[in-house]
């Protein structure tokens, strides 16, 4: 049975996408529907999905970046982009080696997308390099753009009392159920905010997801290093401990 990984953060859309494949493509398995990138990549890898439908802009990391990612973290899976940029992205898929769907998802336009991942798939083609290109041109097609300006600065709590935090000065936030701690060189405190709503609003350029439960600031990451299994480990500049990189997150530090 063909695996699929879907990545959308709208809920609606994401329902109609898992509801219209389907019935385009019932014998296909959705085995992730994800809100935000970070969580894909790592659903991704997990379960070695043969096509991922990845919404371009996402909390976290973009499907961009995900897409960027599949090389390393699942190399066989054909991707599919979900896009409302039709302006600035439709000349970037000039080619065909890597499908595309406009917002909101049509049946027609959908079911003619799943009969080409289908034909490559049976034909076995699979262009990483003509991915890569793709990614890299709608990298600068696509302006830089979130729903929320960045985050300059939050409170959060250390025992009874409540402090500013500037967010310049935060070495990384980590998932604490439905809270988050908040590390810096001071010590940690408590944010009344889950780690998903947090991703809406941090400087993506700035703030990197590494883990599912994980966001590093990457002015504070003093080395990045691998061990023999593809995992990572981040030595800070602020702070003592060390930060463990799950092996699909690597692909964000190749350049370090």
């Amino acid at each position: 049975m063909t695996k699929c990984v879907i990545a959308e953060d709208e809920t609606l859309l994401r329902d109609a996408l898992v509801q219209l494949l389907g019935e385009v493509w019932p014998e296909l398995q959705i085995v992730a529907a994800c809100d935000d990138g970070g969580s894909a990549l790592e659903a991704i890898a997990e379960h070695q999905p043969e096509v991922t439908f990845l919404d371009i802009r996402m909390p976290g990391l973009t499907g961009l970046e995900v897409a960027a990612a599949l090389p390393q973290a699942s190399p066989r899976t054909q991707a599919v982009f979900v896009t409302a940029y039709d302006q600035y992205a439709l000349d970037a898929f000039d080619r065909g080696a890597v499908d595309y769907l406009l917002k909101p998802v049509a049946r027609e336009r959908l079911a003619a997308t799943v009969q080409r991942v289908r034909s490559r798939m049976a034909s076995g083609l699979h262009d990483a390099n003509a991915l890569a290109e793709l990614v890299a041109r709608l990298g600068q097609a696509i302006p830089n753009t979130s729903k929320e300006p960045p985050l300059v600065w939050l409170t959060a709590s250390a025992g009874a009392e409540t402090r500013l935090i500037m967010v310049e000065d935060v070495a990384y936030f980590q998932s604490d159920t439905k809270y988050t701690v908040v590390m810096t060189q001071a010590g940690e405190a408590l944010l009344r905010k889950p780690i998903r709503e947090l991703l809406d609003v941090l400087d993506p350029t700035m703030f990197k997801q590494i883990h599912r439960s994980t966001i590093v600031n990457l002015r504070a990451v003093a080395a990045v290093t691998r061990d023999d299994t593809g995992r990572g480990m981040i030595r800070l500049k602020t702070r003592p401990e060390s930060l463990t990189v799950s092996q699909p997150f690597m692909s964000l530090f190749r350049n370090m």
